[in-house]
């Protein structure tokens, strides 16, 4: 019998973290791909790819999308999953009036569908308030703005990984954007547990993991992110549970406690951990087959 294949997703940079916290984080084009690319070669099929700008703050910007994405499409054949969220710094904040809070730009947001070549983007089901340090940021995404999204990706052909950090996403978002005909089966779900900086997010336990893939749509394919110390018992979890996985120094920017991570080092980790469990990880065409995307020559 043939070993289950199990899609392995790297997230190489995200929106908050800092070379400050750890210096192996990639933010230059360059940087991101040539890292991606040791990540391709360790058994990653997805990138989770954050643009940022110039100073490493945060950004959405096309031309950069664009960049990180040839780049990284110039040296393999991996998924290219571009980010809508952006980040809590950079092009992607502003205060709002003479209010204490700042909020994420809605317009920002929408230029991470414009990258070239991408194949799939992040569409976070969800409102929140985001706090870091003194700051309090709104990340609005109000049925109306899902809606948006799902319909300029459904419009540019492009798959959504359907974001969720609540039973609530899974239950009445997800499934309100699927029955208006906004995506097709299989629908790709990314579970992400223990941000604790935002609002009503869950903490990852064996048992809030299982209500959340309870609770799922039908045809859906879900994937597992915890922060911190929770990824690696979570990625396991995930697989018990008919899931797949995901790393990288967006999520964690620890191997272990008081050990700075690389990249590499978390995926080469997690591959290793895969195949003892009796798995095998898919290759970039056999992820866009288990997840419903059109093969790269297409």
């Amino acid at each position: 019998m043939a070993a289950r294949k199990i899609i392995v997703t790297i997230a190489p940079t995200g929106g908050m973290a800092s070379k400050k916290q750890n210096p192996h984080l990639p933010t230059q084009p360059q940087e991101i791909a040539d890292d991606v690319y040791r990540c391709y070669n360790a058994g990653a099929s997805v990138v989770a790819v954050h643009a940022r700008r110039p100073d490493d703050q945060a950004t959405c910007d096309p031309a950069v999308y664009t960049s990180i994405n040839r780049l990284i499409r110039d040296k393999c054949d991996i998924i290219l999953n571009n980010s809508t969220g952006g980040g809590i710094n950079g092009d992607m904040v502003h205060p709002v009036g003479n209010s204490e809070y700042w909020e994420i730009r809605w317009e920002e947001r929408l230029k991470g569908l414009e990258g070239e070549g991408v194949e799939m983007c992040t569409l976070d089901a969800q409102t929140v308030v985001a706090s870091f340090g003194d700051r309090e940021i709104l990340v609005p995404t109000m049925p109306s703005r899902i809606r948006q999204l799902a319909s300029m990706m459904q419009a540019r052909g492009i798959k959504p990984e359907w974001e969720v950090f609540g039973l609530a996403d899974i239950v009445q978002d997800v499934p309100r954007m699927i029955g208006e005909g906004l995506d097709q089966a299989p629908y790709f779900v990314n579970i992400v547990l223990g941000v604790n900086a935002f609002q009503g997010a869950l903490p990852y336990t064996p048992r809030l993991l299982q209500t959340m893939v309870d609770h799922l749509p039908k045809d859906s394919v879900f994937n597992v992110s915890a922060i911190g110390a929770a990824q690696l018992p979570a990625a396991m979890n995930s697989l018990l549970l008919g899931g797949h996985v995901r790393v990288g120094l967006e999520d964690n920017l620890y191997y272990a406690q008081g050990e700075l991570a690389t990249n590499v080092q978390l995926v080469e980790r997690l591959v290793r951990l895969v195949r003892e469990m009796g798995y095998e990880p898919a290759t970039p065409d056999e992820a866009r087959e288990i997840m419903g995307l059109r093969p790269l020559t297409a």
